[in-house]
């Protein structure tokens, strides 16, 4: 070898993906290369135009682009480009052009086929390449059954029906014919005659537990009518639902049969076993162990099955709307029950009350690193001097029992325990009427945890109104929303110039990311900003995707990236997760990029880049006006 290619050989023994190759084939490709030079500006490579080199940067710095001259990567020094057009009938498909002056080698095709053929990682590092953030999402959603089941895929059975107008007896009979733990009250409804369609729409449900809880336990008379102890106005699910909606309602309203209606129509009834049959998850055993524990004690004891129920999601490949809808629903489990035992322990309460959940348990993206945001809205009537002491006594019955369970106390202070956040229903529309006109610092900084809320507890009606009033006095207020859309953007994505991640430099977590406060969060903030700005009163980022959509806010496709930069970043978040806890180590959100495989070194790039670019968007579509 010549002394040139020598050096040219040094050169690619450092970077992925010839630093695994035998030292005799790296010196045969270096034998092979022919350089050139581009001047900063100059094309390299042109859409459409024929290409039989992979080019690699050697100095300088080169600009990729999308068909339509968006950006859509920045290489420096030891980086691949050209890949995707060879594996696409050699066919320039990502333009390339000097953004400095630069030397480029070029690899023969020759070489770059043989090295695919002959080295299954050379092959895997190109082709992963060449997999797009889109794709890798789909392949997320796709590998779990639940998320792309409909609900009809679930072996339940048909419902059995009874008119309203029975007898208690005479249900039970029907359930005993017909082997079955669930029957359906029908209203305005008979059994029809063959050929005739059946009339009338569902009026409640009676189980095994109603006949033995709510007839023979409290004395009620075999007689007496059906309507007299059914569950009236039951949750219901669409024929159209997967099953990972039927599993997350039945978790969150605590049910073990769920109606499936085609119109008014009951098609199926769902039980518990239905879907563990289909898909073992313990999530749905756990959300039961946790309403039947009778201290705080007990609940918190559940913690490691809390974690190991995290765990086992991660490695049966859900996506991240699943678990953080799992984990959000354990966490509204525990907070209910802790309420249930603070009302035994402390009396029932002298006035109506609704407990708030806050920030990501509210959004159903809560993961196992997390503190406790909630409040309370109270009853119009309370009286500090009369009331004042329960709920004091309530909340902090709650936070305590909360921190307990592994579920921090939040250190803004932010939780029902602190009086600040225990208002009436007028006073809570008052303040956030308040920051709604009025936007300044300490607003724009509790509207990032209070614009997302649900009832956990108590007149949850109460958070669904609170809702309404939030979304409709934010989309007629630009002047706030270009005041939370500048909010949205102090935190940026952690890309540097170059598209190289920018790490922390010091302190315990150097040289890592956060990717909550550099990736879902800074996502999150900005899909909330076009949420309040579509009137949307969704909770949960996908599904305010879906509103803003619908709206017209977006550009077409936008919120396709969007869903995936979340998904993906979410996923890497929560693998780094799951992977403490089988360590035995403390669970933190700070992931090293040296510690990320190739693939998810390139796909977080591109999600970073996606959250860059919508955050630039933000700031033209919400101008900040100080009037």
């Amino acid at each position: 070898m010549e002394a040139e290619q020598i050096e040219i050989a040094g050169f690619l023994r450092q970077y992925a993906p010839f630093d695994d190759l035998p030292e005799e084939v790296v010196d045969r490709v270096a034998c092979s290369i022919e350089i050139s030079y581009f001047r900063a500006g100059s094309e390299i490579l042109t859409f459409g135009e024929e290409i039989h080199e992979l080019c690699m940067v050697r100095s300088g710095a080169v600009e990729i682009y999308r068909r339509n001259g968006d950006l859509y990567n920045r290489l420096s020094e030891g980086e691949l480009f050209g890949q995707v057009s060879l594996l696409m009938k050699n066919v320039v498909r990502l333009p390339a052009r000097a953004l400095e002056d630069s030397l480029i080698y070029f690899i023969p095709e020759s070489e770059f086929t043989a090295l695919c053929d002959e080295f299954e990682s050379f092959a895997y590092f190109v082709e992963m390449e060449d997999k797009t953030l889109r794709q890798a999402v789909s392949q997320q959603y796709e590998s779990h059954s639940l998320m792309m089941s409909k609900v009809t895929a679930l072996n339940a059975r048909e419902p059995v029906l009874i008119d309203v107008s029975a007898s208690i007896r005479e249900a039970a009979q029907k359930m005993t014919e017909e082997d079955v733990s669930c029957l359906v009250i029908m209203q305005d409804w008979s059994s029809a005659e063959p050929g005739v369609p059946e009339q009338g729409y569902i009026a409640g449900l009676i189980t095994d537990r109603d006949l033995r809880e709510r007839v023979l336990a409290a004395g009620v008379s075999p007689d007496a009518p059906v309507s007299e102890v059914m569950r009236s106005e039951p949750v219901t699910l669409d024929k159209d639902a997967y099953a990972f909606e039927a599993m997350m309602t039945m978790l969150r309203a605590n049910i073990h049969h769920l109606p499936v209606l085609d119109g008014q129509d009951v098609v199926r009834v769902i039980a518990t076993s239905d879907i563990v049959r289909y898909e073992s998850n313990s999530s749905m055993y756990l959300v039961s162990t946790i309403m039947s524990q009778s201290s705080v004690a007990g609940l918190a004891a559940l913690k490691a099955e809390i974690n190991a129920s995290f765990v086992r999601l991660v490695d049966e490949d859900a996506n991240s709307h699943m678990i953080g809808s799992a984990m959000s629903v354990i966490g509204r489990s525990l907070t209910q029950r802790l309420l249930e035992l603070a009302e035994e322990q402390l009396g029932k309460p002298p006035l109506p009350y609704c407990f708030l959940a806050l920030g990501s348990m509210a959004r159903d993206e809560q993961l196992v690193l997390t503190d406790q945001d909630n409040a309370l809205i109270l009853d119009d009537r309370y009286d500090e001097a009369v009331h004042g002491e329960y709920f004091a006594a309530l909340a902090k019955f709650v936070s305590d029992g909360l921190n307990d369970c592994g579920y921090s106390y939040c250190t803004g202070g932010i939780m029902a325990s602190n009086p600040k956040w225990r208002k009436t229903r007028r006073q809570w529309e008052s303040t956030f009427g308040g920051w709604i006109d009025k936007p300044d610092r300490e607003a724009l900084l509790n509207c990032s945890i209070f614009f997302d809320l649900d009832g956990v507890h108590g007149k949850t009606v109460w958070a669904e109104q609170l809702n309404v009033f939030i979304a409709s006095k934010a989309k007629s207020s630009p002047r706030f929303l270009g005041s939370l859309a500048r909010n949205a953007l102090n935190r940026r994505p952690p890309l540097g110039f170059f598209k190289n991640f920018v790490v922390e430099k010091d302190g315990e977590h150097r040289e890592s990311i956060n990717l909550k406060r550099r990736g879902t969060a800074p996502l999150s903030d900005l899909i909330r900003v076009h949420a309040l700005a579509a009137g949307s009163r969704a909770q949960n980022s996908f599904e305010r995707l879906d509103h803003v959509m619908k709206a017209g806010i977006l550009p077409a496709g936008s919120d396709t990236d969007l869903r995936d930069a979340l998904e993906f970043i979410s996923m890497v978040r929560i693998r780094h997760q799951a992977a403490d806890l089988k360590a035995g180590i403390e669970v933190d959100n700070n992931v090293e990029p040296e510690s990320l495989s190739d693939f998810e070194r390139r796909n977080l790039k591109e999600a970073f880049q996606v959250c860059s670019n919508a955050q630039r968007f933000l700031r033209f579509r919400y101008p900040y006006t100080t009037n």
